[in-house]
């Protein structure tokens, strides 16, 4: 094979310029239109450049006797037939079958130390650009096997379809097709990731005498029983964390069986808890609660968070907390992924910090929570998962999500060391 770089005025001169030089043995691998002719860039034309390549035997002759200007011998060349069409003249199915499969052989190995030719280097560089993008093609397609079954086990999980495409547009671009095909090393990588998305509510490292943390949220979510679970760990205490003065106060005292629910657990306890129904009486209690306790737990009444009106006046009695109180959105992990974002939107006026994620323990499929906080860059403060006090209950840690995941293959010890987790820290007062 000879491979040649032309050029003429009109795509038929070209080709008969070729054909010349090279006999009609010759594949057009791309043409395009370029500027010839002129002097020092001024009054070029419009013409055309053919590459390719011969086949024919006789080429190095024909360019020997053409440079002499001496006809080769009648006997000694095929003599071309007319064509109507050049194009279709100059390409051979068979032949061009052949060569494509030689150059494509050629493309995708080092070339000899000879092979250095200007014409051969161009049209190797152009298929390897064309395998490339071929290549690049069948990935951004999700055509690859451990593209499909990552997306697979992320929509298992329910997480949402922008999430999940922020997730495989990442794989496209830090993994080539080769690393793609180790679906360990990728999902572990996607884990990680994952990981990231999760943000952790921080306490601050000083706190101001009293503590006061209120749960707000939907009905239903578990509020109360937290708040008991709360007042467990922190005003009882347990091996890594040392007890502090608690207090509880609830303003949901006239839901059916609230009160009788948060008296039993006060008594189990031995931590004081009291009843308001206003603002003023809210904050006459802080006001008494701040000279004996270390932390003010606040209950509140479960509202709907369609219901604007009644969201309002919550908002109104809480005021009386004062700017420092931490408020957190309380929410069940079972919560419909329609209703996921609603539920943060509404609550926005409340200020809330956080938020704590109960039931735990009452669903399977969690993509849709880590979707829509990392989406409306929310933290989380605690897990519940159960309704035992004061065992099912922990501050939030990125391994309890990992391995609640379905469908990964999850190393234990190297998220945990990834994603480390202090929980003796201690409460620090001003």
């Amino acid at each position: 094979m000879e491979y040649f770089i032309e050029q003429a005025l009109s795509y038929t001169e070209c080709l008969n310029k070729i054909r010349m030089k090279y006999g009609d043995k010759v594949t057009i691998l791309s043409h395009k239109t370029v500027r010839i002719g002129g002097f020092l860039g001024l009054f070029t034309k419009e013409g055309v450049e053919l590459t390719g390549f011969s086949s024919n035997p006789y080429s190095k002759t024909l360019n020997t006797l053409n440079s002499a200007d001496t006809p080769p011998p009648a006997t000694d060349l095929p003599k071309p037939a007319p064509e109507a069409n050049p194009v279709i003249a100059t390409r051979k199915p068979t032949n061009f079958e052949e060569e494509k499969k030689k150059v494509l052989a050629v493309a995708t190995q080092q070339p000899p130390p000879a092979a250095h030719d200007p014409t051969l280097q161009q049209v190797l560089s152009e298929v390897r650009n064309l395998k490339e993008r071929i290549d690049a093609s069948a990935v951004k397609n999700d055509e690859h096997a451990t593209l499909k079954r990552i997306k697979d086990t992320l929509v298992l999980n329910d997480f949402s379809l922008s999430y999940r495409n922020l997730i495989l547009d990442r794989i496209k671009k830090e993994f080539s097709l080769e690393a793609l095909n180790s679906y360990d090393t990728v999902q572990d990588k996607v884990l990680e990731w994952i990981g990231q998305s999760i943000t952790l509510y921080q306490e601050e490292e000083f706190q101001k005498r009293p503590r006061i943390l209120v749960l707000v949220g939907p009905t239903g979510v578990g509020k109360t029983t937290t708040i008991a679970k709360l007042a467990a760990i922190y005003g009882i205490g347990n091996s890594v964390r040392r007890p502090v003065a608690v207090r509880m106060i609830t303003i949901d005292a006239f839901r059916i069986g609230a009160k009788a629910q948060l008296e039993a657990y006060s008594k189990i306890m031995g931590l004081p808890v009291s009843y308001v129904e206003d603002y003023d009486d809210l904050k006459k209690t802080i006001a008494v609660y701040s000279e004996e306790a270390d932390m003010l737990l606040i209950d509140t009444i479960g509202k709907s968070p369609r219901d604007s009106a009644q969201l309002g006046e919550m908002k109104q009695l809480l005021d009386a907390c004062g700017p420092s109180a931490e408020v957190h959105l309380t929410m069940a992990a079972s919560t419909k992924s329609s209703d996921i974002k609603e539920i943060l939107r509404q609550f926005e006026p409340f200020a809330y910090r956080s938020v704590v994620i109960t039931k735990l323990d009452e669903t399977i499929h969690i993509g849709n929570i880590i979707s829509a906080l990392f989406e409306q860059r929310k933290s989380i403060s605690y897990i519940t998962d159960g309704q035992k006090v004061p065992n099912n209950i922990q501050s939030a840690t990125v391994v309890r999500f990992l391995i609640n995941l379905e469908g990964f293959h999850v190393n234990r010890t190297r998220i945990e060391n990834l994603f480390p987790h202090d929980e003796a820290k201690q409460i620090q007062w001003k």
